[in-house]
């Protein structure tokens, strides 16, 4: 690999970490750092919202309903450094009850996901988060 490549992949991947430190460490402001201002989020399915206001709203909703902790975390990257992708295991605690989703009262989750990320002039563009959405509300409704 080209040393310019391995520049690319190395700048990729220390932003994605960089967004999961923040993630960790509830700092949203450090979260919405790493982000371009038109960043597009795949929501687990669900819709696709696009730009940082949209996104602040999403971590205040997420704050409210969920305590989330990454374990485990692994980021891939391109050659190029405009592709990457990371497997990680959230410990979580269910807060509040989200809209269509079980009653929350405090349960606890362990949960396998990952995400899809494009990269762009040093900036997440686009970040599709995915995980197993009947595997976690077996875990909140049992």
């Amino acid at each position: 690999m080209s040393e310019l490549l391995e520049r690319k992949t190395d700048t990729s991947a220390t932003l994605i970490q960089r967004y999961y430190a923040a993630f960790n460490a509830g700092d949203w402001r450090g979260m919405l750092g790493c982000l371009d201002e038109e960043i597009v989020h795949d929501i687990n399915q669900g819709r696709r919202e696009v730009g940082k206001p949209a996104f602040t709203t999403f971590l205040a909703h997420m704050e409210r309903c969920y305590r989330e902790q990454l374990h485990d975390i692994v980021v891939m990257v391109s050659a190029d450094g405009t592709r990457a992708s990371a497997e990680f295991v959230v410990h979580g605690e269910y807060l509040a009850t989200d809209e269509g989703l079980p009653p929350a009262h405090g349960q606890k989750y362990v949960l396998p996901a990952g995400a899809f990320f494009e990269v762009r002039d040093g900036r997440i563009a686009r970040v599709t988060n995915y995980y197993n959405l009947p595997d976690w509300t077996a875990q909140v409704a049992g």
